[in-house]
């Protein structure tokens, strides 16, 4: 009896498994807009110079938004990632590790490289126009390792996975325009440019989405054990 009950599960894992469609047609009210404004990035970049979009960004500044941007970047920040993990293991840990895996396997990608390409940040390569600079008061800005911008790459990580989540795929819009928001805060404070921005995105949606689907896709995640929290 206790083997036929196991093998019952056993089987109802196996359906379980996904395919790559399956992730996808779960992100897709996310993955469509996002591959809109992804194109429309590619054109600015082939139309414009890396000078030209920094300086017309860096243009338009106001109180407000020198105000609020510190608090929208802090949404890519990775204890962002690591709180929302600790909340969730108190309901589910699956999904606790879900976010917690996602946000280590694309952070990893992202330091590496920037260690490899060891780019300098706007207020380095622009130290010779550096009056020309509009920076916020009281935020610490870097010099090195500008690409790509890891704040971005979290921010679209975290809104890949909450779409994937969410039964109302209404909500994938919403939680592209905050990760866009995240990494227009990065080229706002001056800690990257819009390559960096472009780039952390490509980063976090495509790896985020690979991740989804092999790790979903393992046995034991989907063991009724797993569904559970912390509370119970």
């Amino acid at each position: 009896m206790a083997h036929d009950s196991f093998m019952a599960i056993k089987k109802q894992i196996i359906l379980m498994k996904m395919s790559m469609n399956e992730v996808l047609r779960r992100t897709n009210s996310f993955l469509i807009p996002y591959l809109l404004i992804l194109c429309a990035c590619l054109v600015i970049k082939l139309v414009y110079t890396k000078a030209e979009i920094y300086f017309a960004v860096n243009a338009h500044y106001n109180p407000f938004f020198d105000w609020i941007q510190p608090y929208i970047t802090d949404i890519g920040n990775g204890w962002t990632a690591v709180a929302i993990a600790a909340i969730l293991t108190l309901f589910n840990y699956r999904k606790a590790l879900i976010v917690a895996s996602s946000y280590a396997v694309t952070s990893i990608s992202a330091q590496i490289l920037k260690y490899i390409f060891d780019a300098p940040r706007p207020k380095l390569y622009f130290k010779d126009q550096i009056s020309r600079i509009h920076f916020v008061k009281a935020v610490e800005i870097l010099s090195l390792h500008s690409f790509p911008s890891g704040h971005t790459v979290s921010a679209f990580t975290l809104a890949v996975i909450f779409t994937y989540w969410c039964k109302n795929k209404a909500w994938g819009p919403l939680f592209l325009f905050i990760a866009v928001m995240v990494g227009y805060s990065r080229m706002y404070l001056s800690e990257h440019f819009f390559e960096d921005v472009t780039a952390g995105s490509v980063i976090g949606v495509i790896v985020t989405v690979i991740w989804l689907y092999w790790l979903d896709n393992k046995t034991f995640i989907q063991s009724p054990k797993w569904q559970k929290g912390l509370l119970g």
